[in-house]
């Protein structure tokens, strides 16, 4: 007996299932098609939110740093510019898809500074029945992500690793 094309194979397989595994292999198909969404969309939100926040801080750097000097942050002016500048800068990256990985570390780093001091009563209160409340928590957790699965096929980062030649 000759050995069968996969496709044929394939087609043969999907004869011999039920209507409840043709249904979850389609759903399979579409949500591996659709699956290049999920890391734009969080690019795209999460990159939002910091761009909104750093053109906010840098509009009234006097402010954040009287607010970062109330937390005890040290050196609250060089920190409130840098903050300020990570977010609207890092935010504009991380929509475009461009030192992704880098930018969602640097970020995720913010936000953990942000949940030991000016969140800390939130994040604890909450902590464990429902930490999502505090938006530093949520938006960390979309960061780690983006640092682990990357920037996805829509992106700047992507098209200059194929360009590169580089796997990733």
């Amino acid at each position: 007996m000759r050995p069968q094309p996969p496709v044929i194979l394939d087609e043969m397989a999907q004869a011999n299932t039920g209507p409840i595994q043709r249904l979850a292999s389609l759903g399979l198909r579409i949500t591996g098609a659709l699956a290049f969404l999920a890391p734009l969309l969080t690019r795209l939100v999460v990159g939002w939110g910091f761009h909104v926040t750093g053109h906010g801080k840098l509009q009234d750097l006097g402010k954040v740093t009287g607010f970062f000097s109330s937390l005890g942050i040290p050196f609250p002016g060089a920190n409130a510019a840098f903050i300020a500048s990570l977010e609207f800068f890092g935010g504009l990256l991380l929509i475009l898809g461009l030192g992704t990985r880098i930018f969602a570390f640097l970020l995720s780093c913010s936000m953990v500074v942000a949940l030991l001091t000016a969140d800390r009563p939130d994040f604890i209160q909450k902590f464990p029945p429902d930490p999502t409340d505090v938006a530093s928590f949520t938006y960390l957790l979309f960061l780690i992500w983006l640092v682990l699965y990357g920037p996805g096929p829509i992106s700047i980062d992507y098209f200059l690793s194929k360009w590169l030649g580089l796997n990733g």
